[in-house]
């Protein structure tokens, strides 16, 4: 199996201010939420310090020693109310009050925050997937022929889940760990610079030894995406094929391929652990090196008078907290590198080209059914798929597309609705080129109706209406394709549930139903593409009176195998090799014993014969 197709792109920064800065406008939309949750930032930093503060203000009192220096002045807000002063039991009773409030305010803050944190990320999130099911409604045809199926449902499910994290509490998490982290140092250099700098010299190697760490981390979680990438691509072929897994007896070497990207998976997976532990030891180490650091050097300036119990508590609670930012930070890398990595391929998708926009205003002509390929040429990659192809169908007429595989029949009806654009050329509908089209207008005036028909999950009543046709047109529609005997032996009638794929409806039922879809729609042009290539005798001669029905009074154009669709048609034209070579009626062409002739002797004479 190719698995390049299905490997993940190499991952980007666990923070990508990039990113980030297109993440904000989702959270720009809610602006009395933004605001909120920024100006609890500030909130937090202080009630994290208040609680250190008052603690090393209840160790001096108990000490009797009055307070010094910077230290002083950042705990001149507790002093007691004058009636308390003097008294060490009271002042230790107001500063258990002061603590108890801070601790109360705090718990109160972090809970409205987190409330407000969350709301935001989640309306976020939705609007994302909104815009992500949006654009790919509107992306053209060709990127679903170039992008994987199941990567594309990663894209719309798992990427946005992913960045829950990021939506939720990433950016505002990371701006209020840095604010408290330049709080709690900034407190730390007014009490005692000397001291501070002694505890924060463990920073910059610490930030060193974490960005090693990091990038051998990032390298491990990339390739643990790309062999979870390769399960889900194993795990959609498998059962996509498991039919034909069963027929030829797959079943162990599918097991065995399986097992091995499996376990290849769970090596990737191990050695990510591995680093992101590491990365929280390192951390956790910095943190009590540390403190090793501020009792060291704290205890020779306490014997020699300079520093006091009080500040050195303060010292101490308030590195605890100045790491705790990093600590979460090391907790939460690997979530937040999936969650930057699902981001980058979200915004990857977002920044896929539309379709080209529909014209601003645009006067659309009375709808008739005339078509007119004018030298049109179209490449799917390089090589073109058709050359110079010129013909015109006049309002009602039904003409027909033969030719062996791959000579460009389907795509000229393709290119007709627009679901590709073509580079050479024009294609003119009732006289206006279709790029001055608005699609909607083209494509209401086109029915089709396709070889492998797609029935959406609900009842037939849904899937031949598609919701939006009224439910006389829909009980004509059926009445007239012959889907009534269908609906006598089904018990719910047209509220009969399909299930996936519509299995529990034969190939012949389901063209039957194609044809009350594209009927109920009421088209000006039909466009049928090998449409009963794969039904028994008797329901093709249901087809064929229903398609009668279908083609009275509309323009039609016709890709078949069957001899009995096509040779009525007005006009036939033959293409080989992207280009028309053979013109006329299915007798004219017979006659000419040419490229058609050779091919109604491969095709269709047996056909005929029967």
């Amino acid at each position: 199996m190719n698995y390049a197709f299905y490997d993940e792109q190499a991952l980007g920064k666990a923070y990508d201010t990039r990113l980030i800065g297109r993440l904000l406008p989702y959270l720009r939309r809610h602006p009395y939420l933004l605001s909120f949750s920024f100006a609890m930032v500030p909130v937090r930093a202080v009630l994290d310090l208040l609680p250190a503060l008052i603690l090393a203000t209840a160790v001096g009192t108990l000490q009797g020693v009055e307070p010094t220096g910077g230290f002083a002045w950042l705990t001149s807000w507790l002093e007691p109310p004058a009636a308390l002063a003097g008294e060490s039991s009271s002042v230790l009773l107001w500063l258990a009050a002061a603590f108890l409030a801070t601790q109360l305010l705090w718990i109160t803050a972090e809970l409205v925050r987190m409330l407000t944190t969350r709301i935001l990320g989640l309306r976020a999130l939705r609007a994302v997937r909104r815009d992500l099911f949006d654009h790919v409604q509107r992306v053209p045809m060709g990127f679903f022929d170039r992008y994987p199926v199941g990567r594309l449902v990663t894209r719309l499910t798992n990427d946005p889940e992913n960045t829950g994290e990021m939506f939720s509490s990433g950016v505002i998490h990371m701006i209020a760990d840095l604010i408290m982290m330049a709080a709690f140092a900034g407190v730390l250099l007014v009490v005692d610079w000397r001291l501070a700098l002694v505890a924060l010299a463990i920073v910059p190697p610490l930030t060193l030894v974490a960005a090693l760490l990091r990038y051998r981390m990032r390298g491990a979680f990339r390739e643990s995406r790309v062999k979870i990438a390769r399960l889900n691509a194993h795990l959609q072929e498998t059962i996509t094929g498991m039919k034909i897994i069963q027929l030829f007896a797959r079943e162990l070497r599918n097991l065995t391929d399986y097992r091995r990207t499996n376990r290849e998976h769970r090596d990737a997976w191990f050695r990510s652990i591995k680093y992101d532990a590491a990365l929280f030891s390192t951390v956790d180490l910095a943190q009590n090196t540390t403190i090793a650091l501020i009792l060291w050097y704290g205890s020779s300036l306490s014997q020699s008078g300079v520093v006091q119990l009080a500040p050195f508590i303060l010292f101490i609670d308030l590195m605890r907290k100045f790491f705790r930012p990093l600590m979460d930070l090391a907790q939460r890398y690997a979530v937040m590198q999936s969650s930057m990595a699902s981001l980058e391929r979200i915004f990857e998708l977002l920044d896929r080209p539309l379709e080209a926009d529909d014209p601003s205003q645009a006067p659309v002509p009375a709808s008739r059914g005339e078509i007119e390929f004018r030298k049109v040429t179209f490449a799917y990659e390089e090589e073109p798929v058709l050359r110079d192809v010129s013909f015109r169908v006049a309002p009602g007429e039904r003409v027909a597309f033969v030719g062996a595989t791959g000579s460009g029949k389907t795509t000229i009806l393709k290119l007709l609705a627009r679901l590709y654009e073509y580079s050479d050329g024009a294609i003119q509908v009732d006289g206006l080129d279709i790029r001055d089209y608005p699609r909607t207008e083209l494509r209401r005036r086109l029915a089709f109706v396709l070889q492998d028909v797609f029935l959406f999950t609900g009842d037939l009543h849904y899937n031949i209406g598609l919701g939006r046709v009224a439910d006389e047109k829909i009980f004509e529609a059926s009445h007239a394709a012959h889907v009534g005997a269908l609906l006598e032996r089904l018990p719910d009638g047209y509220h009969q549930q399909v299930k996936e794929r519509g299995v529990n409806f034969s190939g012949g039922e389901r063209q039957l139903l194609s044809f009350a879809r594209a009927l109920a729609q009421e088209p000006d042009i039909l466009l049928l593409d090998e449409a009963t290539s794969s039904v028994d005798t008797e329901t093709e001669a249901l087809i064929q009176d229903a398609l009668q029905r279908l083609m009275d009074g509309k323009t039609s154009i016709v890709v078949a195998h069957r001899l009995s669709t096509i040779k009525d048609v007005d006009r036939i034209y033959l293409l080989h090799k992207g280009e028309i070579r053979e013109v006329g009626t299915h007798d004219e062409l017979l006659a000419r014993r040419g490229l058609y002739w050779r091919l109604y002797q491969l095709q269709y004479a047996q056909q005929e014969a029967a």
